[in-house]
């Protein structure tokens, strides 16, 4: 377990910038694994400090595997209930996610994730927690992210800090002109290997993410209008889902529905993800990614959807702050890197190009550009 000085610079950004804890506030502070424990106790001090009343909760993610394959359905519902009235007492939630094997649900069967899903993931995180808390969720370096990252701990762990602790007020400044563009933008065509999609996003919201709810962070958001994709477009970042990592997710659209649907190998688990309910095949967001300091995949969706240079999107739910009725138990972020030593490609907004092999091109947008943020 590796100690960086920064750690308690972090803790304070968590607690009085992303989740602005208030005196009275009850924070819960969830620890997947044990390895966060020096960021859990600093968030709890600062919590402390802040005034707040610090809850700490360590889960084992082995352990909820094993309640899976062993509990009933109704076991689960249960649960689930009891989860969601424990979520409701807070104000403030921080998760710190540190669990030693990503790939510990792999041997779940896919009916016993559904009931996770839709029992507990629905009700009390993306309906509770997502809309009733101020919350911010964010990984921990462990040798299981390094070993994702294909690094030593040791490096990563450095970078890991370089990442979180970029300055996120200065992105904020620099991501209000492409949230005004997006606001007033009617479509996107975007072009690269693989890759010719176009959508509507017309009267869709775009959000500006730096650092409130996710760390590390860096991303604009919106959501195409549900019916509007049409076209093909290539995933080139591994995402791992349910225990299962898929590369070179190939999808292609008509009137907003994935009609086809291809990863090689994986292409059966793929369809099954997809035909979990009726919204599974349609998409529920589009991304850029922005952070300067994340350059590659490392199999964690908190770091590669913020890749610089990218976008992504992502199948299943939309968010309510950027609505295009899209409901589903899934909401699945897939990457695409765009930048020129990956392949290369371009995104135009509403028939002009604004940005080219990862770089944004013209003069409002380019303080997102990697040497000025």
């Amino acid at each position: 377990m590796f100690y960086d000085e920064r750690i308690p610079q972090l803790a304070k950004t968590l607690v009085l910038y992303s989740t602005k804890v208030q005196p009275g506030d009850a924070v819960f502070i969830e620890s997947f694994g044990f390895t966060p424990r020096p960021l859990v106790e600093a968030v709890a001090i600062a919590v402390a400090e802040a005034g707040g009343v610090p809850v700490v909760n360590y889960s084992q993610p082995s352990l909820h595997r094993k309640f899976l394959l062993g509990a009933k359905e109704e076991t689960v519902k249960h649960m689930g209930e009891v989860m969601l009235e424990q979520m409701k007492c807070f104000q403030c939630y921080i998760a710190l996610r540190g669990a030693d094997n990503v790939y510990e649900m792999a041997d779940v069967p896919k009916e016993r994730l559904d009931w996770h899903n839709r029992y507990i993931l629905q009700p009390v995180h993306l309906e509770q927690r997502c809309k009733h808390t101020r919350w911010c969720v964010l990984r921990y370096p462990n040798e299981s992210m390094s070993q994702l990252a294909e690094t030593s701990t040791e490096s990563f762990v450095q970078f890991y800090y370089d990442v979180c602790c970029v300055d996120y007020p200065k992105m904020a400044e620099a991501l209000k002109p492409l949230k005004a563009m997006m606001d007033d933008a009617k479509s996107f065509h975007l072009k690269g290997p693989g890759t010719d999609l176009h959508f509507d996003v017309t009267g869709i919201p775009a959000v500006p993410c730096a650092g409130k709810h996710n760390i590390p962070d860096g991303e604009c958001f919106t959501a195409p209008v549900k019916d509007s994709v049409n076209g093909v477009v290539t995933f080139n970042t591994p995402s791992v889902h349910e225990g299962i990592t898929y590369n070179g997710i190939r999808l292609e659209f008509k009137n907003g529905k994935v009609i086809d649907a291809q990863c090689g190998d994986n292409t059966t688990q793929l369809n099954e993800v997809l035909d979990v309910d009726d919204g599974a095949r349609y998409v529920g967001e589009f991304s850029f990614g922005v952070n300067p300091k994340i350059t590659k995949p490392m199999r964690d969706t908190l770091f590669d959807e913020k890749i610089g240079g990218s976008f992504h999107m992502a199948l299943g739910a939309c968010y309510d702050e950027a609505p295009n009725g899209n409901h589903s138990a899934l909401h699945w972020d897939l990457v695409c890197i765009q930048r020129e030593d990956t392949g290369g490609g371009e995104i135009e907004c509403d028939g002009k190009l604004i940005r080219k092999d990862g770089r944004f091109i013209i003069p409002e947008l380019e303080g997102l550009n990697p040497e000025n943020l």
